[in-house]
């Protein structure tokens, strides 16, 4: 008789799932349990490699993604286990969880679902994992961020129940469907998930039914999973947070909507909460529009004070002030239309292309309607200052705060914890990965008699035990284990008591091919280089490229060149400053960029660009000999170069030149 039926819905998470799957592996040893697995119309190779490395699980292929209820419905129709564990792909298991959840279960009878502690990657508790039903006033606390100023308090957060004790067993209203284990006999009373729920909210909607059919809902603290969250929706074309809010929508008008006032009062927090959540993703759109609106009215108002004659006296009073406000609200649609706000970054070119629209729009307001016809030197005056402030502030958060930069730049300090060979192979394909940075401060071995010796040219900087005192001093970003040498009981504890340390632990895949992290799937695997489409290799990228060379170059060439030139003849040894100046003339020519590869010939036949007179090669640390770890960084620059990265390197560079102390 089959105890567990363990049921797993997967969309597009393959490299996940597989970590899952080898968890669970080490979890059902000593139960029996069979595994069903719905796929909702992958198109990552998921099916394929269940069915070639997995012939013994039970795969449900969908043709098409029936979301997250409805193939739970499907797998629990055709379940036979006595209970039903219900747990998402981009989540692992500890060797002891499925066995102390049944234990729960088996001393409790009256409990019909429960859930155990669910934790992020960082090592901290994910809030859903325990909640209660979104009722009047806790919707209301948690929509006016009430629960977030008063976590500890019973009266503010009832929503994610803050205020208890995380290590504590108790009943709560609902768990995750995250991680869920329900008898059968609860689905046979009341049914499967509500259909009717896309994604989110079938899981509040299933332990309020069961609640209502006189079951009890528990959060188990004596075990806990790992949650990876929201990978699936990252691979989909869904907008989750409308999904979300119009489950929450669904969930309040099927249970609430006997009493008007308390669904009239959920759905305004529902709606005032998609406010909240659509301004929080567009937030530097929204930015970028109150900064445009501020900067372009400060234009108008100096643009006027700078034109102001016996002639011409400022505008008529019947014009005040709306016409400080009117033409900065036509600039904001019109570059609206341009494109110039994203959610991710801060765009100069359509900047400057809408500011051109703009001018020319409202210089053909002042020929057509004669009412507006104040001074067309003001329209070209206020345009000039709001070209110089637009670029102003664009600049300044891109290159001195790195806001609304899309591409991350900066070597993730790496520990890794595995045996000695598999540290030396996959620290040796950290290397060669060319999608991210990953400097290896060190390894973390499995035995202390180790400490102190050398793999490759890592040194062993410790064991598990005292870990969390090396991502301190270290100052550690990422902490990759090996799933092949430490059991997934190890990498829950060390997890666990390095929460609040800001690092992200990922888990490489048995075969080291790829990494699992909060963040993205990492492919450990060598890249067909030819066949990548780098920035470097673009029209436009190649082409703002020189004309910023040129500029720089020219500047330097008369404002610096000629007095460094004579100071080296005066002086028989050359710093590195006086290098880079002199081999400026270059870059005016052509021949070389002030950012670029060291040696070209590395690369073979693949383009990475000029040879630059700086460039990763220079600003980051690495042994002067190791040529792959300088192929790596020109490959990685190649493919995100972009105008700003550019900059960036060359503050980079001074500042080595002049205040490193190496």
């Amino acid at each position: 008789m089959i105890n567990l039926s363990i049921i797993i819905i997967n969309y597009n998470v393959k490299e996940f799932l597989l970590n899952l799957l080898d968890s669970i592996r080490n979890a059902v040893k000593n139960i029996s349990t069979e595994i069903i697995i719905v796929d909702n119309a992958s198109d990552d190779g998921s099916v394929e490699i269940l069915r070639e490395k997995f012939p013994n699980i039970k795969l449900i292929a969908n043709n098409k993604n029936v979301g997250f209820g409805s193939a739970n419905n499907q797998a629990m129709e055709a379940a036979k286990g006595k209970y039903f564990l219900l747990i998402n792909p981009d989540a692992i298991v500890r060797e002891d969880t499925l066995l102390k959840m049944l234990e729960f279960f088996n001393k409790t009878p009256q409990v019909g679902i429960a859930g155990c502690k669910v934790l992020n990657p960082d090592g901290s508790l994910q809030l859903a994992c325990r909640r209660s039903f979104p009722g009047p006033w806790t919707s209301f606390t948690k929509v006016m961020g009430l629960s977030k100023l008063f976590p500890r308090s019973r009266l503010f957060a009832r929503y994610n129940l803050t205020y208890l004790n995380e290590n504590q067993t108790y009943e709560v209203d609902a768990v995750s469907g995250a991680f869920m284990m329900m008898r059968k006999e609860v689905y046979e009373q009341i049914g499967g998930f509500d259909q009717q729920f896309f994604m989110y909210g079938e899981d509040l909607d299933l332990c309020y039914r069961a609640q209502k059919s006189g079951y009890k809902v528990f959060y188990v603290h004596n075990t806990e999973v790992i949650h990876y969250k929201g990978e699936s929706t990252k691979r989909s074309s869904l907008d989750e947070t409308k999904i979300f809010y119009d489950a929450m929508h669904l969930f309040v008008r099927k249970h609430f909507s006997s009493s008007f006032i308390v669904e009239s009062i959920l759905q305004i927090a529902i709606l005032f909460r998609k406010l909240i959540a659509f301004s929080n993703v567009y937030k530097l759109a929204f930015l970028s529009i109150i900064a445009d609106f501020f900067t372009f009215s400060i234009s108008v108002l100096l643009a006027v004070n700078i034109y102001s004659n016996e002639h011409w006296r400022g505008f008529p009073d019947y014009a005040k002030p709306w016409v400080y406000f009117i033409p900065a609200i036509i600039q904001i649609i019109i570059s609206s239309i341009g494109g110039s706000y994203s959610k991710k970054s801060f765009s100069i070119l359509r900047t400057v292309i809408s500011l051109m629209f703009g001018m020319i729009f409202l210089s053909a307001l002042t020929y057509f309607f004669k009412q507006v016809a104040f001074s067309r030197a003001v329209v070209l005056i206020t345009y000039t200052l709001v070209l110089v402030f637009f670029l102003f502030w664009r600049i300044a958060l891109k290159v001195i705060f790195k806001i609304g930069l899309e591409t991350d730049t900066r070597k993730s300090r790496t520990l890794i914890v595995a045996s000695e060979p598999k540290a030396e192979e996959l620290a040796s394909k950290l290397k060669s990965t060319f999608t991210k940075l990953y400097q290896v401060v060190g390894i973390i071995g499995l035995t202390r008699k180790n400490i102190g010796e050398k793999i490759g040219n890592y040194k062993i900087l410790g064991t598990v035990d005292n870990i969390k005192k090396i991502i301190v001093d270290e100052k550690i970003d990422k902490v990759i284990f090996s799933s092949d040498d430490l059991s997934f009981n190890q990498m829950f504890s060390v997890v666990a008591e390095c929460q609040g340390k800001n690092a992200e632990f990922l888990v490489a895949g048995k075969e080291l091919d790829y990494l699992v992290g909060k963040s993205s799937i990492t492919m450990l695997d060598d890249i067909p280089l030819l066949k990548v489409q780098y920035n470097i290799s673009s029209y436009f990228h190649r082409a703002t490229k020189q004309i910023l060379d040129i500029i720089l170059a020219f500047i330097i060439l008369f404002l610096v060149y000629p007095f460094i030139y004579l100071f080296q003849k005066l002086r028989s040894n050359k710093s590195k400053f006086t290098q880079f100046i002199l081999g400026i003339p270059g870059v005016f020519i052509g021949k070389k960029s002030f950012v670029g590869p060291r040696d070209k010939s590395y690369h073979g036949d693949l383009y990475v660009g000029k040879t630059g007179l700086t460039g990763f090669w220079f600003i980051e640390n690495f042994l002067e000999n190791d040529t792959e770890e300088i192929k790596k960084l020109d490959i990685f620059y190649a493919k995100n170069q972009n105008i700003w990265l550019d900059l960036e390197i060359l503050g980079k560079t001074l500042s080595k030149m002049f205040f490193s102390t190496e």
